[in-house]
């Protein structure tokens, strides 16, 4: 589906990041470990330093570098619930399940906290996130979610801010209202993610990078993952590929559709233009189904993401389309330079709802659907207590449902494209 390049891609994080410079060395010839993990992303990492910390040791091969994928070049918004929001998993688990969940989401948007702060990770992190409404229509949409999260899910930190107050947040006309979340937040996620590779590291956790797996092979006692130039032998097998499963897994690819996704960098802003822009420098989203999202980063430039395409193929004129998007937000920014335009697929699930599983000795977890900071967090969380022996966690999971995209990648593309266009539609009607 995907040839991944060996470099970084040209984006502000990698271009602001010396970590990104430090090369691994590839997997060669036999070893044996408790557990292997393909994909050295939050997901990868994140179990990992879950089962180091319990004493087993951990391989782990990634095709390209660590954080190559959507770790390493995503909005970097910390926001708290998965892209499904907690109906599916109150229908599919009841209220008490559903609550289960939600407390794990919490505790993974504090446990991101704590290894920051424990490791010493340098990754600009900021507090706060705002979910805002462009639409009056759908202000409804903020105050009912703040009313849900007291009553159901016991979350009684979410701040209303209408209009007046707003300004003192954004320095923009386009929207109605905010939500506040303070556990939420911002940070440059490949600093972050390089991050917890050496804190994986530092646990004994062996990262081997350039290392594609071309196919995996169930055993008796295990299974063996094999690479162009070594084989990695596990009891147990992780996948956390995301976007990039591919022909490694078929039934899970099945299940995921990768989706384009873009980010533009300002050249940086003066220190009076940045506060005045965004005062509290809080991460920024709107519920738009074709959503916007921004935030400053630490030396004072505007990251602005959104757009989706589902053809696999880079929009044409992307920086100019996206600094479009841009000026409808800040039109007071007509003068800026962009400095940097960067894009990568996300997973996305039929019905957005996480896919975690596990088959024989081969756990998995995909389908973040573009929701990925916090919910990465969890999955390393469940992975490693079910390879522990525990499921409770994963069993929350696994009810429920992720289907097949019809038609395979392209009809599904297709379907994606024609259901995204109505949406498109009814953000302006």
């Amino acid at each position: 589906m995907f040839e991944q390049a060996r470099d970084y891609p040209d984006s502000y994080y990698a271009a602001s990041s010396r970590e990104a410079q430090q090369r691994r060395p590839a997997l060669e010839g036999e070893r044996e470990v408790d557990v292997a993990i393909v994909g050295a992303g939050f997901t990868g990492l994140y179990t990992a330093l879950n089962l180091a910390e319990a004493g087993h040791s951990v391989a782990i091969v990634e095709s390209s570098r660590v954080g190559w994928g959507a770790s390493g070049r995503n909005g970097g918004q910390i926001i708290l619930g998965f892209s499904c929001d907690m109906p599916p998993f109150e229908a599919a688990l009841g209220l008490d399940g559903a609550r289960e969940v939600w407390r794990l989401v919490r505790e993974a948007a504090a446990e991101i906290r704590r290894r920051i702060a424990e490791q010493a990770i340098d990754c600009d992190l900021a507090g706060g996130h705002l979910w805002t409404s462009v639409l009056p229509r759908r202000v409804q949409l903020l105050t009912d979610w703040q009313e849900e999260a007291a009553r159901k899910w016991g979350y009684d930190a979410l701040r209303f801010i209408g209009r007046d107050e707003l300004r003192g947040h954004i320095e923009s006309d386009r929207y109605q209202a905010a939500l506040l979340d303070p556990e939420g937040g911002h940070l440059h996620p490949l600093k972050y993610v390089l991050g917890l590779a050496h804190a994986a590291e530092s646990l004994g956790v062996r990262i081997y990078e350039d290392s594609k797996a071309v196919r995996y092979v169930e055993r008796p006692d295990g299974v063996t993952v094999e690479t162009a130039q070594g084989r990695l032998h596990a009891h147990k097998l992780v996948l956390a590929c995301n976007a990039y499963v591919d022909r490694l897994a078929p039934a899970l690819q099945a299940r995921v559709l990768p989706v384009g996704t873009y980010i533009i960098a300002t050249e940086p802003l003066s220190a009076e233009r940045a506060r005045a822009l965004l005062p509290s420098n809080r991460a920024v989203t709107d519920n738009q189904f074709i959503l916007d999202y921004f935030r400053l980063s630490a030396d004072r430039r505007l990251l602005f993401g959104g757009k989706c395409t589902y053809t696999g193929r880079t929009p044409r004129n992307l920086a100019e389309g996206m600094r479009r998007d841009m000026l409808k937000v800040f039109p007071q920014l007509a003068d800026l330079r962009i400095a940097h335009c960067w894009g990568g697929h996300i997973d996305i699930t039929l019905p957005r709802t996480p896919d975690f599983g596990r088959a024989g000795p081969v756990y998995w977890a995909q389908g973040f659907s573009g929701h990925g900071i916090v919910p990465t967090c969890v999955a390393g969380r469940v992975l490693a207590e079910a390879i522990r022996g525990d499921e409770t966690h994963l069993a929350l999971f696994t009810a429920l449902r992720n289907p097949p995209f019809p038609g395979g990648e392209t009809v599904g593309a297709l379907l994606q494209v024609l259901g995204m266009s109505w949406y498109r539609l009814r953000d302006y009607f």
